[in-house]
């Protein structure tokens, strides 16, 4: 065993270790506090709602536990346990040239786990969801979507990993600053064709009809300077009765899209809260400050990736063969996961720091009052946990907890 190995198996049983002991905590958590209902809640949720919650976070935490632990199995089995080196000498048998067998060996590796998922989501779709009365989809439906992101992904995948294999095997040794190039451009022409073209192969998105709840959110965009491709309604009440809002596409083709469902669950000054909410990311730039920090982080990925993948012992520690770009690439993309999962409380961190920000900009330019009245019904209908263990949502969370988020904004309303 090279040093490699033992710390990629450190790291990977040192996150599991962490991420089973922080699911635990949660459902403790939970249970314990599932017979009350927070003060703040009390005359807005009752207990059996509120039960109806922590069932529903406790159901889906034992799906996670077992998701996560047989995640980590299939990792194993895939590096040190030789899958990566099967599927690499399957795909030299083909004799096809070597930048398109590099292109099938990643792909294959990220179908196979794609497959692997298909019975977690449907024990979440068609067990939990069901169960808790959120499920509305069909099996029929259920295994077009899968099909349908399967060809999508195809489409997409191909493109794109025969690029930046490519150019490992053509440029010189800045390959990885031209392929985090072509990266962040492929990641640009995404946020522009997955409004325009990919979501409408999903749902139907229809503009929202003219009438009062239209004139007030067109008044509060032009109080906040903001403008778009339209607003829409997305049909989600196809798939789920879950509700929510939000900002896709960048530049012109900015959307505002709301779920049905919520659309039906909310007054119209709730729902001008919850836009003024979304237009609070937009006006304090927090979608180009997330873009500006995966640029970064990305850079880094791809010059790591550009010194790591020229060093024996990083395939060797990894159980796969050297010498081939594709083995290099995929390797780095099923291990990176398993040492930046430890910085995942600073992401969580930003996100909840970012939706503290557009609560406050909502409050500034709508009703408070509304918002909290909005976030309660959106808690409520979505069986949200009010009580979360504050480890688990600090590791976990992008959105604040319920209290903290609330009493905010009620302190908000209370100084104005």
């Amino acid at each position: 065993m090279n040093a490699f190995t033992a710390l990629f198996l450190f790291a990977l049983a040192a996150g599991l270790a962490v991420e089973l002991w922080l699911l635990r905590r949660q459902e403790r958590h939970v249970v314990a506090h599932l017979d009350r209902v927070p003060d703040a809640f009390a005359e807005r949720i009752d207990p059996a709602e509120h039960r109806k919650a922590a069932d529903y976070t406790v159901a889906q935490l034992g799906a996670a536990r077992c998701e996560t632990a047989f995640a980590a199995v299939w990792l194993l089995l895939l590096t040190l346990g030789g899958g990566i080196a099967l599927l690499h000498a399957l795909w030299q048998e083909t004799g096809w040239p070597p930048l398109w067998q590099g292109t099938a060996l990643v792909l294959s590796v990220f179908f196979a786990l794609g497959l692997l998922d298909l019975p977690y989501e449907a024990w979440r779709t068609f067990g939990i969801e069901a169960r808790f009365g959120f499920n509305r989809t069909t099996p029929t439906q259920f295994v077009r979507d899968r099909a349908l992101g399967a060809l999508i992904g195809l489409a997409v995948g191909v493109p794109l990993t025969s690029a930046v294999l490519w150019l490992m095997a053509r440029s010189d040794g800045l390959w990885w600053l031209y392929a985090w190039g072509v990266w962040m451009a492929f990641a640009l022409l995404m946020s522009w064709a997955w409004p325009r073209l990919i979501a409408p192969l999903f749902n139907r998105f229809t503009p929202l009809e003219a009438g009062p709840v239209r004139e007030r959110l067109e008044r509060l965009l032009e109080r906040c300077g903001f403008r778009s491709d339209g607003m829409f309604v997305m049909d989600g009440s196809r798939r789920s009765s879950h509700g929510n809002a939000y900002f896709t596409g960048l530049g012109r083709t900015k959307r505002i899209v709301f779920f049905d469902t919520l659309l039906g669950a909310l007054s119209p000054t709730e729902i001008e809260a919850v836009l003024a909410h979304e237009l609070g990311h937009f006006r304090r730039r927090h979608i180009a400050k997330r873009l500006a920090l995966v640029a970064a982080t990305t850079l880094g990925g791809f010059a790591l990736l550009g010194w790591i993948s020229t060093r024996p012992w990083f395939y060797a520690g990894l159980g796969a063969p050297a010498g081939s770009d594709a083995v290099a690439l995929v390797l780095f993309l099923l291990a990176a996961p398993i040492f930046t999962q430890f910085f995942r409380p600073f992401g969580a961190w930003l996100s909840r720091r970012h939706e503290f920000e557009a609560d406050a900009f909502a409050a500034e330019h709508a009703d408070a009052e509304a918002l909290v009245r909005a976030l309660v019904k959106l808690y409520r209908d979505n069986a949200s946990t009010l009580t979360p263990d504050p480890l688990y949502s600090a590791w976990h969370h992008s959105h604040p907890p319920a209290l903290a988020r609330v009493a905010r904004l009620e302190s908000r309303r209370r100084t104005t």
